[in-house]
């Protein structure tokens, strides 16, 4: 069972080898230079303030005391935005993470919908389709291009194919 934890909560050295890790480094075109201590007191502290500010943040996912990765919601610019950075140990486990997250974003926030932004990288396009998010234009983010998908609630509850669990 997957259990949610703070981020402050992991071992500093497990954050800093997930957000160095050559595979994840591909896919988060923000990453600038090494993911060192100083770089891992900023990201904890921009975290933390997520959750001060706005009611929601990301967390650390764990599962038999193994770290897997972190995730949740983000604000960028007005919208609640997916976050998920799975160690590639565990990609296998991102769609159960997700509905937990989703569940979560609709259920416990009230969210009426979320975004996820996806740079380019990410080739394999069709899973957002799949989970029911739909494209919404493209957003920069410190001069680097994302692709930018929506996930409505309206549109999920009309969907039982997407197998989210969320009530009216």
């Amino acid at each position: 069972m997957i259990e949610l934890q703070k981020l402050r909560d992991i071992k500093k050295a497990e954050i800093i080898e997930l957000m160095n890790h050559p595979k994840v480094r591909t896919h988060m075109p923000l990453a600038q230079g090494p993911f060192d201590d100083a770089a891992y007191n900023a990201f904890i502290a921009a975290k933390e303030a997520l959750w001060q500010k706005h009611g929601y943040g990301p967390w650390a996912f764990v599962c038999d005391g193994k770290f897997l990765g972190w995730g949740g919601l983000q604000y960028e610019e007005g919208d609640a935005d997916l976050a998920l950075v799975l160690h590639p140990d565990h990609w296998g486990r991102g769609k159960e993470i997700y509905d937990l997250i989703i569940n979560y974003d609709f259920n416990e926030l009230r969210l009426s919908s979320i975004t996820a932004l996806l740079p380019p990288s990410r080739t394999r396009l069709k899973v957002m389709v799949r989970l029911g998010f739909i494209p919404d234009g493209e957003m920069t983010i410190s001069e680097k291009r994302f692709l930018r998908f929506r996930l409505n609630k309206k549109l999920v509850l009309a969907n039982p194919r997407s197998g989210h669990n969320t009530e009216a």
